[in-house]
């Protein structure tokens, strides 16, 4: 007798099937599965953030403690400012004048070394999470992966592009991809703008000041946006150390096993 569905072969089995006829039905009645080890598709391809990520928060801090710095210099201008209203000896003040003058100097070159220390540290992290988040969940990426650097140096739209891609880092880092909110993400973002409008509006204002009466009010608006940027940091601190701890629980848990 011939195989009831292909009719060429004589049948081999009790339901008239040939032998592989029988052999095809059965693959399509048993689902393939993922890989029986998660995470063993995922190792070759990511990298680990644990390193940069503790490495970022510990240049924060180094940012945060130049803010101080930078707080205690401005009052200390606020103060000789206040000694020159006040009266009192002309030499003085003026040696008052010149070391408030370099303490001032000292605490900014320090945390412009901090500063730039902290963003191409940081820099290298996002290339590598986005990076792991392009294995993580590729359909989530709505930029490609030179943009986590990129979209920094593009005049205006670094305004926006680099938020973006964090956002799509964040979604593609959550154990779902699919549910959650990034108000994280924003947040780290909206303090980020608030320090790069206010660093760069004390700046101006404190070289442009010529009376002292200039100085002491440049010198207060230099302290506000010192604590405008601290605020900043400890939000950078929370963004970084949630994103590298989220990727490196995902990676660990591995993808999840999806039927075909």
């Amino acid at each position: 007798m011939l195989c009831s569905r292909c009719g060429t072969h004589a049948a081999a089995t009790g339901d008239g099937l040939c032998d592989g006829c029988a052999a095809a039905a059965r693959r399509r009645a048993e689902p393939l599965a993922a890989p029986a080890v998660p995470g063993r598709r995922w190792l070759p391809a990511l990298r680990s953030p644990v390193g940069l990520g503790r490495a970022v928060v510990a240049l924060l801090g180094l940012v945060i403690v130049s803010d101080l710095a930078a707080i205690a210099a401005s009052l200390n201008v606020r103060r000789v400012v206040n000694g020159f209203t006040g009266g009192g000896s002309a030499a003085y003040a003026i040696d008052e004048a010149d070391q408030a003058d370099l303490w001032m100097a000292i605490a900014s070159g320090f945390g412009a070394v901090a500063v730039l220390a902290t963003a191409v540290v940081f820099l290298v992290w996002f290339s590598r999470v986005r990076a792991n988040a392009g294995v993580f969940a590729p359909d989530l990426m709505t930029r490609n992966s030179g943009w986590a650097i990129g979209g920094w140096f593009v005049p205006l739209a670094n305004l926006w592009i680099p938020r973006s891609v964090a956002a799509d880092v964040w979604k593609a880092s959550r154990q779902d991809p699919y549910r959650g909110n990034e108000g994280l993400v924003s947040l780290w973002w909206a303090g980020f703008l608030a320090t790069w409008f206010f660093d760069r509006a004390a700046e101006r204002q404190y070289d442009k000041a010529d009376s002292g009466s200039e100085i002491g009010t440049a010198a207060d608006f230099l302290a506000i946006s010192c604590l405008v940027d601290i605020g900043a940091a400890v939000l950078a601190i929370l963004f970084v150390h949630k994103l590298t701890q989220m990727q490196h629980a995902k990676a660990l848990r591995g993808p999840e096993p999806v039927a075909v």
